[in-house]
């Protein structure tokens, strides 16, 4: 909302023409005011009826000021190009006259016409002045969540434990995870070990130009994403979905995109294209769902899944709470939506969903012990499927977090997540399934059951990885872990950016380093020469500071005996083995994965340092 104060002598109107369909009746078509406070206001979009108490607030702190008794209220759009729609103006602007009327004298000049005025301003120093009320806009959901009434247990081989009561030890993780949830507190205290890594492994950093939470990539980290991306992109398809592709941008005014924004916990970017207003996606589910209305589903369908790997995504997280590759606001996610015609069938595609994520996870290196395990849903949910909900936590054979909503505010009944909680006890959530009831109401989306009946399905929201960029962020927090342990970080090979270092003892062995190296090459497997010229040793040992997984020695000896030495970061020790033995190991370790060639430049000589 934006306000003019006049502090005036008179202010004279008449009523002229209307402006608006919208248009309040009035009674009296001229008006004259003397010795008053005019607020001219621009009722705007975000405006409800917290604005309102806020606008009152201050024009009470205006007329003090001016020591003014009497007030008018005169509609103005002129203050703003963001103007709410007609009715909620007239709603507004209505509250703030009822809330002034008990110690003014209030006149309001009728909304939704065009008027002439003059007005005789006092002149002293207080008697123009203007405001601008509101904030960011809230929406319903991210309100609901701090109010909703919710409590905690602890699943363990069929029982549940209140919080308080569960013995925690040989659980550290389970316990800090609980502890960050129940907090409710997402600000960034320390930072994690893996913004570090991101940087010093040249995979991403800040970007000054951009917002906040948007990052760049170099090579290495384009690399790593579009790996992952093509991983996770090939378990949803083999899984039985097909990929699809949609806006990033909607229209807030859409009926039933605004109904869904009031029913999910986010904050949204904005982008206005002339007067007109529209939101960055946070998720696939708009496109999906516009997609599945139109299309023509029957029961022989079913389970139909679409899937959209979003590049990108869009919240916009409290600054605070930003940090590194964790927490960000523009970020890359796998969608998958399945339909499905009734709750058994969703419970039976919710647990193989939760498999599929299980799998996923253990490909990027993360297994049962690296994540815990969160499932949350409605008390009537619970009440009807408690056998259900008991089996999941048996699956995981180890104790997990479930959390009771005394009623369904969400368009979800239940939903799980796995949470990597890293070295500074910080929780992120990775994989993640939801059975949702409301949306193929709210978007109108139908099949044709046996009958030739027209029925809404539940449907189910799944990514089963999460957020790209956190994936990356959990392998490289499962890293400092490692290293804590006295272990060697590294990547999984198959998204190793770069798989083997070849490096000659002298400039003679080069020849044959670049060879041997076309060798792997052909296989899929991405390797580089080191042929700096440096000593021998700084070479190994930037090597082993970029975590390549194997490095490959080539002298007199090796090529003399055809013999490869290669010092293995997974056994942390130096090996000998046959070229062609070791091609045969590193195939097979990649073998199913996705392959992309390397990105840079062969020979470590003709490389740029970004960072």
């Amino acid at each position: 909302m934006r306000i003019l104060f006049i502090h005036s002598d008179f202010i004279e109107y008449r009523v002229k023409e209307k402006a608006v369909e919208a248009a309040e009746k009035f009674t009296k078509e001229w008006e004259r005011v003397e010795d008053c406070l005019v607020s001219f206001i621009s009722v705007e979009r975000k405006d409800d009826e917290n604005v309102a108490r806020k606008a009152i607030d201050e024009i009470v702190d205006v007329a003090e000021k001016v020591n003014a008794k009497r007030l008018v209220i005169y509609p103005y759009a002129h203050l703003s190009s963001d103007l709410s729609d007609p009715e909620t103006a007239k709603k507004i602007l209505t509250l703030i006259e009822l809330g002034l009327k008990d110690k003014y004298d209030v006149h309001r000049a009728p909304f939704g016409w065009y008027k002439s005025f003059t007005i005789s301003c006092k002149g002293h120093p207080l008697s123009e002045l203007s405001k601008q009320i509101g904030g960011e806009e809230e929406p319903e959901a991210l309100k609901k969540e701090t109010t909703i009434k919710t409590y905690w247990k602890i699943l363990y081989e069929g029982n549940l434990f209140d919080i308080d009561n569960f013995d925690f030890t040989g659980y550290e993780k389970l316990r800090d995870f609980v502890s960050y949830e129940i907090s409710g507190t997402r600000a960034v205290v320390d930072v994690p070990p893996h913004v570090k890594y991101m940087r010093s492994l040249e995979i991403a950093d800040y970007e000054e130009g951009s917002d906040s939470g948007n990052l760049r990539y170099y090579p290495r980290g384009k690399l790593i994403k579009s790996l992952a991306e093509n991983l996770v992109t090939n378990y949803v398809i083999d899984y039985g979905a097909m990929e699809v592709e949609t806006p990033i941008m909607y229209d807030y005014e859409h009926p039933a995109l605004k109904s869904y924004l009031q029913r999910f916990p986010a904050r949204q970017y904005t982008v206005l294209s002339g007067e007109d207003r529209y939101f960055l996606r946070f998720s696939a589910c708009f496109g999906q769902f516009l997609i599945a209305k139109d299309a023509l589903i029957t029961y022989k369908n079913l389970p139909l899944r679409l899937y959209e790997l979003t590049r990108y995504s869009f919240r916009r997280e409290k600054h605070g709470e930003l940090v590194g590759l964790r927490r960000l606001r523009a970020f890359t996610m796998p969608d998958m939506h399945t339909f499905v015609p009734d709750i058994e069938k969703a419970k039976e595609e919710f647990l193989r969903q939760f498999k599929l994520s299980i799998s996923v996870l253990k490909d990027f290196g993360l297994d049962l012990n690296d994540y815990e395990v969160a499932v949350r849903f409605t008390s009537d949910f619970y009440k009807e499927n408690e056998n259900f909900i008991k089996d999941l936590g048996s699956f995981v054979k180890k104790p997990i977090l479930v959390q009771f909503w005394e009623e369904k505010f969400f368009y979800f009944v239940l939903k799980f997540e796995f949470n990597f909680v890293d070295n500074t006890k910080k929780a992120a959530a990775l994989s993640t399934v939801q059975i949702d009831v409301d949306n193929a109401k709210r978007f109108n989306i139908t099949y044709i059951n046996e009958n030739g009946n027209r029925e809404y399905p539940l449907i189910l929201h799944c990514s089963p990885s999460g957020a790209i960029e956190r994936v990356i962020y959990a392998m490289l927090e499962k890293a400092e872990f490692m290293k804590k342990e006295g272990k060697k970080p590294v990547f999984p090979f198959w998204i190793s950016p770069i798989q083997v270092r070849i490096i000659p003892v002298s400039e003679k062995h080069l020849e044959k380093a670049i060879e041997i190296g076309k060798n792997f090459e052909k296989e899929g497997i991405r390797v580089d020469v080191d042929d700096r010229e440096i000593t021998m040793q700084k070479k190994v040992r930037e090597a082993e500071m970029e975590w390549i997984p194997y490095i490959v020695v080539i002298g007199d000896k090796e090529i003399s005996q055809k013999i490869l030495n290669v010092r293995d970061r997974y056994l942390d020790k130096t090996r000998e083995i046959p070229l062609i033995d070791f091609i045969d190991e590193l195939r097979e370790k990649i073998r199913g994965k996705p392959v992309k060639r390397l990105n840079e430049d062969y020979l470590l000589s003709k490389r740029v340092k970004f960072v």
